[in-house]
C-alpha cells in the first residue's frame, strides 16, 4: 500500500522538528557549524526524507524506511542532549523539542508495528 507522505502525521511532525533544529543551530556558536550543528541537521533532515521516500513503496519497504527515521530521530535526541550539555541552549527549549522527539518515536514505531502486523 502507498502512502502520501504530506498526509501523514510523522511527517508533519518531523518537519516541525527539522524547523526547530535548523532554528535553534543558528544560535550555536560559529566554530559548531561545520561540526554538532551539521550533524543535528543531517539528523533532522534525514527523518521526514526517510519517511517522504519510503512512503512511496510497500509496506515491507515503508518499514524499512520508518527504521531508518526512527533510528535517526534517536540520533538527533542525543545530539540536542549533547547541545544543552555544552549550555548551547536552554534547559526548556531541550526540553519542548525532546518532547516532540519523543512524541514521534512513539509515533513511528506505532506506525512500524501497524504494518509490520
Amino acid at each position: 500500500m502507498k502512502h502520501n507522505f504530506k498526509n501523514l502525521k510523522i511527517w508533519t511532525l518531523s518537519m516541525e522538528i527539522t524547523f526547530d533544529i535548523h532554528s535553534i543551530c543558528l544560535e550555536f556558536p560559529k566554530f559548531e557549524n561545520y561540526g554538532l550543528a551539521s550533524q543535528m541537521n543531517r539528523a533532522a533532515v534525514s527523518i521526514p526524507s526517510n519517511i517522504a521516500e519510503g512512503s512511496n513503496r510497500g509496506d515491507q519497504h515503508f518499514v524499512h524506511f520508518l527504521n531508518i527515521s526512527l533510528g535517526s530521530s534517536f540520533e538527533l535526541q542525543t545530539q540536542l542532549l549533547i547541545a544543552n550539555q555544552k549550555k548551547y541552549l536552554t534547559e526548556e527549549k531541550t526540553i519542548a523539542i525532546e518532547n516532540k522527539i519523543i512524541e514521534l518515536q512513539k509515533m513511528i514505531s506505532g506506525l512500524i508495528t501497524k504494518l509490520s502486523s
